[in-house]
């Protein structure tokens, strides 16, 4: 009896590795590390935003709608739990989005706003936090794209035959995913300007 019932637990572990139940361990485990890095750039830009408004203000007076508009961002931005079950819900995880994406336009704004202000720009302060932002984006932008890669894999194997039936035994499910915010904007093409004295085109006859 213990013969067979080792054979069987034996046949079990070849069936499950043979239909893909490793590879959703594995994938899963790699959405977890890769959400957690993004979670950390996030926290590491929201740990910033409040030096960087305190700075600005300190130089820019009469700039309180941009820098409360900034100081909301991150509030709403950080109220999200993002728990790594976040990623299985993506209404949730729209709004987790959505969320960063508003903190990422207010800061924008807010360093349109600076090039009024030579003498803040000029402030070592100031430079040193508006160095460690755009490091921080660029973390954001490559931990973003590293998670988008590990629940392309994730999210392939649900769908892809045999191992979407493992899929449906398991209960596993697709993923959300990171998107683009405004995706007619990338169809529409640049504007490019080369200044008043620029040749123009000449006309067709």
């Amino acid at each position: 009896m213990r013969k067979i019932l080792l054979a069987l637990v034996m046949m079990l572990a070849i069936g499950l590795s043979g239909c893909g139940y490793n590879t959703f361990q594995s994938s899963d485990e790699q959405i977890k590390a890769s959400w957690s890095e993004v979670l950390n750039q996030y926290q590491r830009r929201a740990d910033l935003v409040p030096n960087l408004v305190s700075t600005v203000k300190g130089y820019a007076q009469y700039e309180q709608d941009t820098l409360l508009a900034v100081v909301n961002a991150r509030s709403r931005a950080t109220a999200i739990n993002a728990t790594p079950e976040l990623v299985n819900d993506p209404q949730a995880f729209a709004r987790f989005e959505a969320a960063q994406r508003e903190l990422s336009g207010a800061l924008s704004r807010l360093l349109v706003v600076v090039e009024k202000y030579p003498d803040l720009k000029a402030n070592a302060g100031y430079r040193d936090l508006q160095a460690q932002l755009e490091g921080t984006e660029n973390r954001i932008a490559v931990a973003r794209n590293r998670y988008i890669a590990s629940v392309q894999t994730y999210n392939v194997t649900v769908r892809s035959f045999p191992s979407n039936l493992t899929a449906m035994v398991f209960g596993y499910s697709v993923k959300a995913n990171f998107t683009v915010a405004d995706e007619k904007a990338l169809a529409a093409p640049p504007a490019v300007s080369f200044g008043s004295g620029a040749a123009k085109p000449a006309s067709s006859p």
